[in-house]
């Protein structure tokens, strides 16, 4: 195997094995800075040897062995420190409290070789509540989906020096905080776990519908997204709203490939070939929503949504599509997540359902939101419903007071399109 080629498969063996591993020693060191530092030594030790030495028959044990051997030589050298000190009656006042790890109950610790829920732990570790949303969604790419800071700079269109810090931000934090590395008691465990879902579900959205550059989507956002969904719901098989995120993420990923065109620009859901609709992720995505509603969570607020998904992913054609039942189901979903987007979906399916003067209607009442000011659906959606009733200038209007508003370049020249269309003579709607 040629060096470039062995390079390549170390970056693969990484990128899917890197957040068992940094779990893994998170374990014994009880840091996730120093985890994610010793599994690096690691990675640098493969990229020396393994060129010379070929790739081993179980990449990801070396990984992991070669990590966990540096995780107890830390200890070992932290419980001599620690002895001597204790020797020389020069411990720390804080030591003596209790309040810090001690090395030598880590070393005795580690020794034992149960992996347990090391990813869940994780997992609830990189999104927890004491961090702020950019911070764990970060954190969350970086140790859980493997990818370097300039890779999550690309996704989000941000310097590369700014998640670089605040992923350093992230895990001092973390560290300052003396968050513990343990899935949370029973007690805890719902606020935390809302936390997780929220932070999967931002990365998902990001990648379904870029906020800026030149792509309509990012993909591999989606991708990393329900990947980590697939995880958590194999780590934590009786949580609903865990399987109704799974559902979701199935449902939506399911219409990729139709959701841009060869040239990459965006095809509306009403006008998508769902022939290219994934079959097998739709039915991964309602068996999930099964298993959630089985569980007594089909009024959760990730299960709504994944129905909500359902509705377009049974029907044949647009026409075929239930919107009685999805306005139903908005509804439902405003009475335990109420918010001006899930009002503004509403009233597109209401004007789907019930006609587009029922639609603008509500849309008219969502006019003052302050919440909505900046968020160029709101007028794309009026505008749509303005063409509908043949209010051609008026759309015109609105189509491209959000193409102004829009960061997304392909957003933005569909719109634009919609606003030209809008004065053609023989403009159908899109």
């Amino acid at each position: 195997m040629t060096q470039a080629a062995t390079h390549r498969a170390i970056e693969a063996v990484w990128r899917i094995e890197s957040a068992r591993i940094i779990a893994g020693v998170a374990r014994l060191v009880r840091d996730v800075g120093l985890a994610e530092e010793l599994a690096q030594d690691a990675l640098v030790s493969a990229l020396e040897r393994w060129p010379q030495d070929g790739v081993p028959d179980n990449p990801g044990a070396w990984l992991m062995t070669t990590a966990k051997n540096r995780a107890l030589d830390r200890l070992r050298q932290a419980a001599l420190h620690a002895r001597k000190q204790e020797e020389y009656g020069r411990e720390t006042e804080t030591l003596q409290a209790g309040h810090a790890p001690d090395p030598a109950a880590q070393l005795e610790a580690a020794r034992e070789d149960e992996v347990g829920d090391d990813l869940l732990r994780l997992i609830f570790t990189a999104c927890h509540p004491v961090l702020s949303t950019d911070a764990r969604v970060a954190l969350t790419l970086r140790l859980l989906g493997g990818l370097t800071a300039a890779e999550i700079a690309r996704a989000f269109l941000v310097p590369e020096a700014t998640i670089a810090q605040r992923i350093v931000r992230a895990k001092r934090t973390l560290s300052a905080a003396k968050v513990p590395f343990e899935v949370p008691r029973a007690e805890e465990r719902a606020d935390r776990l809302a936390s997780v879902l929220e932070v999967i579900y931002l990365i998902f959205n990001e990648g379904y519908s870029a906020t800026a550059g030149d792509d309509w989507m990012r993909p591999a956002l989606c991708s990393e997204a329900l990947r980590l969904s697939r995880v958590l719901a194999g780590l934590s098989p009786g949580e609903s709203e865990v399987h109704g995120l799974r559902a979701l993420l199935e449902l939506q990923a399911s219409r990729l490939p139709a959701r841009t065109d060869a040239q990459g620009r965006p095809v509306l859901l009403r006008e998508q070939d769902r022939a290219r609709w994934d079959p097998l992720l739709i039915r991964h995505g309602l068996a999930a929503l099964a298993q959630s509603e089985a569980l007594g969570g089909a009024r959760g607020p990730y299960a709504l949504q994944a129905a909500l998904a359902a509705c377009h992913a049974r029907a044949r054609s647009p026409e075929d599509t239930d919107w009685v039942q999805i306005v139903a189901l908005y509804d439902a979903l405003a009475q335990v997540a109420p918010s001006p987007v899930v009002a503004l979906n509403r009233a597109v399916a209401v004007g789907m359902a019930f006609g587009p003067a029922a639609g603008l209607e509500l849309v008219e009442a969502l006019q003052e939101d302050p919440a909505l000011a900046n968020y160029h659906w709101l007028p794309s959606v009026r505008a749509d419903l303005l063409f509908k009733l043949g209010r051609r200038a008026e759309a015109r209007a609105e189509f491209l007071r959000a193409a102004a508003m829009t960061r997304n370049v392909q957003e933005q020249t569909l719109l634009l399109e919609r606003a030209a269309q809008a004065l053609a003579p023989d403009g159908e709607p899109t």
